[in-house]
């Protein structure tokens, strides 16, 4: 039998989602509990891998299993042994053929700046801080030219494992709501480090630093060392996975907060 399920979790305590020896991973948190609740060992696939410090409100992951549990067994029995900081949302039986990873058709990433001349104290671990005012109509107009199917080489990390850098964002947004500043973008897949040096690339922007088409010539450069600083992964949230409609997986909109 085959299952998901939608997690969201803090990240900033967290080495990230795959599992490394000897640090404290989402993946390996969440394999232990739900192993537990199986009794047997279980492992666990995501529908993308984060950073240490990116947190996620949508993360969707698929297991197997050979267990009998209903649902409400997997999803208390999975919360009850996890840390305070990983939490199970929902559990649904999914088809074999279900892969959340593979079989997810788009996903959706905001990245959270807070625009003020003093640093943040609550949402110091959940926010990337910038104290000079950003414009962000002006990082508007530079997302514009993201828009599409492009090489996204010069926004993937030295480290990228991806095969090709092709990727299609179908949706980038850059709204204002008081003192943050949200970015969304949606596209069919990520690279490494791809949301954040996107961000990194329109903050510029929103500081004055560059004019908005300069996003457009960092994006033809297709050289990583054009596209400057990498935004931190404390701003960065996976806030949503979506699916063909027959496999069932539940949309989760986001919180208010967020």
């Amino acid at each position: 039998m085959r299952l998901a399920l939608g997690v969201e979790y803090d990240g900033g305590r967290f080495a990230g989602w795959e599992d490394q020896p000897g640090q404290r991973t989402v993946q390996g948190s969440l394999e232990a509990s739900v192993s537990r609740v199986a009794d047997h060992p279980v492992r666990i696939i995501c529908a993308g891998r984060t950073d240490a410090g990116v947190h996620a409100w949508g993360q969707v992951v698929h297991f197997d299993t050979s267990a009998p549990r209903d649902e409400r067994a997997w999803l208390l029995g999975g919360n009850a042994n996890l840390p305070e900081d990983v939490s199970v949302a929902w559990v649904r039986p999914v088809p074999d053929d279900f892969d959340a990873r593979r079989s997810a058709r788009r996903r959706h990433y905001r990245y959270l700046i807070y625009n003020h001349a003093l640093r943040p104290a609550l949402l110091r671990e959940r926010v990337c801080w910038e104290c000079r005012p950003l414009d962000a109509e002006r990082m508007q107009a530079g997302a514009s030219f993201l828009l599409g199917e492009h090489d996204f080489s010069a926004f993937r990390a030295a480290a990228c494992q991806a095969r090709s850098p092709v990727r299609r964002v179908e949706w980038l947004d850059v709204a204002r709501r008081g003192r943050l500043v949200a970015v969304d973008v949606v596209a069919n897949a990520f690279l490494h480090h791809m949301v954040r040096n996107i961000a990194g690339v329109l903050m510029a922007i929103g500081l004055g630093k560059e004019p908005p088409d300069w996003a457009r010539a960092v994006l033809e450069g297709r050289d990583r060392r054009l596209g400057g600083v990498t935004a931190p992964p404390q701003g960065l949230y996976l806030v949503g996975v979506e699916y063909p409609e027959r496999f069932g997986v539940p949309p989760v909109p986001p919180p208010a907060w967020l």
